[in-house]
């Protein structure tokens, strides 16, 4: 799929004409939706949004139901919703496929996006290059390590105790990094991660739905914001990375997010080619794609 995206980055190909993608989203975004929006339309096909208060997965109407329902309307559906059992079940009785657009425990698409950047500044061989996560073991973490590792990456981790990701997924993330010849290191400290890495990345430290466990986490994460000083124990010219909306000051200073290695804007781009690559793939449109 990443090479599906560059070639698509290099040259849109309007391979879906008369094809439907649905957006049922119940949490607010910005890039995920003009991303998919825009995918979309450069693979000639169109987008419907559903906002929250028009579908009401399990409130207003049983996701089942839902989901039988745009089967019969659409050729594939993008879900942004809140526990991955949501767009599990939801996937489980549709009869097209679904896109995992973000829940609380896994951000996918995001995923592809970053690494898709990191290969046009680092080359397309991603094996033994290394990738630093400074943060809180949230869905685009969770994503980003499980993907990195799976392209052989060194693939490093620091979080505060307590906040390290799940237990079945760092399980994947290994048992993935052994399989591809990566490696994967979790750490408490945030200067062992970075030492020496090519790249960096941060997360913010309190998520969507997480609002009431700020001011704890601001004390938590103390120690492993983003600044100068943790930058300069990296690699020479090392990269920045950060999925926004980014809280400045917090998870990462004003001064590292607009330096001159920051490819956090990239990344954001990125989100068009990767999702388009994605929805290829899935309608079966990939392997008619010319680079």
């Amino acid at each position: 799929m990443l090479d599906v995206a560059a070639a698509l980055k290099r040259r849109p190909q309007r391979l879906l004409e008369g094809r439907q993608l649905a957006l049922v989203f119940e949490k607010p975004s910005l890039r995920t939706r003009v991303s998919f929006q825009v995918a979309m339309r450069h693979l000639g096909g169109e987008t419907i949004y559903l906002a929250p208060q028009e579908v009401g997965l399990g409130e207003r109407e049983a996701i089942k139901d839902v989901s039988r329902v745009l089967a019969r309307y659409v050729d594939i559906v993008a879900v942004r919703t809140y526990g991955q059992s949501i767009v599990e079940e939801y996937a489980q009785y549709s009869g097209i496929p679904v896109i995992n657009a973000l829940t609380n425990e896994e951000h996918p698409c995001q995923a592809l996006a970053d690494l898709l950047t990191v290969r046009e500044k680092l080359g397309d061989d991603l094996r033994g290059k290394s990738l630093a996560f400074i943060g809180d073991g949230n869905n685009v973490s969770a994503s980003l390590v499980v993907t990195a590792a799976s392209l052989g990456m060194d693939v490093r981790m620091a979080a505060p105790k307590g906040y390290m990701l799940p237990e079945e997924t760092v399980s994947e993330a290994a048992a993935r990094a052994e399989a591809s010849g990566g490696t994967l290191t979790l750490v408490t400290d945030p200067a062992e991660a970075v030492a020496g890495a090519q790249v960096l990345y941060t997360d913010v430290w309190t998520s969507m739905g997480q609002e009431r466990e700020a001011e704890r986490r601001r004390i938590d994460f103390a120690g492993y914001q983003l600044n100068r000083e943790l930058v300069a124990q990296a690699g020479p010219g090392a990269l920045i990375m950060h999925d926004l909306p980014a809280h400045r000051g917090e998870e990462i200073t004003d001064e590292v997010l607009e330096s001159e290695g920051s490819i956090i804007f990239d990344q954001a781009e990125n989100r068009v080619w990767a999702q388009a690559a994605a929805v290829a793939f899935l309608l079966g449109v990939a392997g008619q794609v010319q680079s």
